[in-house]
């Protein structure tokens, strides 16, 4: 038996600009996804994903040495009815087995089984811990294989890969991934607070694309604001990068900031994080901060020392 653990990630500074090269500031949680290989005598790949809760949510037979899928269930209702989640599985095996051609490609077959543990909406990383610990089952480059399935600056590969928080820049297949002592004295203020729906990251990035222009003075901009994140020693200096840096990308994007759209009368500082409009924001604030989102129907209040590593 073969078993792979990646974490979940979370970028603090550099969403949307890390595709550009800008250094961010990202953090990897104490929640993730396994990947569990037995070997089985018969030539097929029976694979099964589980939620946190332990429900399979995808059931998957695939003919080996070939990758023709044979069966598959999933949770339409859970999944909107994607008839594809299958099928991406079998390109992103079809991809690792052309990355190494040995992979999958010999007569025995294997029973796997992926396991999460935060829910699946959260948007904390399925695919880049899927990406991952496939790459690492098949000894070849994530970076590459992410390249050539779902895209993306690759920061949230870096955090299946460290336990610790990083610097991340973007460069092609072979990123610079620097492990930084992100440890902020005032933790206790910085909470993780989930919106109620998941972002589609390929949308928040094609619109990204489609209203950038010359971006060197914004990347230099991001680039100081991540240095300054990790050096802030105090609450209020860091509500106040954290009011530049969503400024910056609300003039890039030409969106609304999400305190101004759903939390103008909070008290503490909003900053989103990765694809704007869903998933997880960053509140500073206090221990009245959980009964605020709450009360606005938020109910996944989670403070900084639970979720990030």
């Amino acid at each position: 038996m073969n078993k792979f653990y990646s974490n979940g990630k979370l970028l603090l500074t550099g969403e949307y600009f890390v595709l550009d090269g800008a250094k961010s500031l990202a953090v990897p949680t104490t929640c993730g996804q396994d990947l569990i290989i037995q070997p089985i005598e018969e030539p097929k790949l029976i694979w099964n994903s589980f939620t946190n809760d332990d429900k399979c949510w995808l059931e998957a037979i695939f003919d080996l040495p070939k990758l023709r899928l044979i069966s598959a269930t999933f949770e339409s209702e859970t999944d909107g009815g994607n008839d594809k989640i299958a099928e991406n599985l079998k390109e992103i095996l079809i991809q690792a087995q052309k990355l190494n051609p040995k992979f999958l490609n010999d007569e025995e077959g294997f029973m796997v089984k992926t396991n999460l543990t935060f829910p699946k909406n959260w948007g904390l990383g399925t695919s880049s811990t899927l990406i991952n610990n496939i790459a690492n089952w098949a000894k070849i480059n994530p970076y590459k294989l992410l390249e050539k399935t779902f895209g993306g600056s690759g920061y949230d590969i870096a955090c299946a890969q460290h336990n610790a928080p990083i610097f991340y820049t973007r460069n092609e297949m072979n990123p610079i991934v620097e492990q930084v002592n992100f440890n902020p004295i005032f933790k206790e203020n910085l909470f993780f607070v989930y919106l109620n729906k998941k972002q589609n990251s390929r949308e928040g990035i094609q619109h990204f694309k489609n209203l950038k222009g010359n971006l060197t003075s914004e990347i230099n901009q991001i680039l100081n604001l991540t240095n300054e994140f990790l050096a802030c020693n105090n609450i209020k200096d860091f509500e106040k990068l954290v009011v530049e840096h969503e400024e910056i990308v609300s003039k890039t994007l030409q969106l609304k900031k999400v305190q101004d759209l759903y939390f103008s009368d909070y008290f503490g500082q909003i900053k989103s994080l990765g694809a704007w409009g869903g998933d997880f924001i960053l509140a500073t604030g206090n221990n009245d901060t959980p009964r605020y989102f709450k009360q606005k129907g938020f109910q996944t209040v989670i403070p900084y020392r639970d979720l990030i590593l």
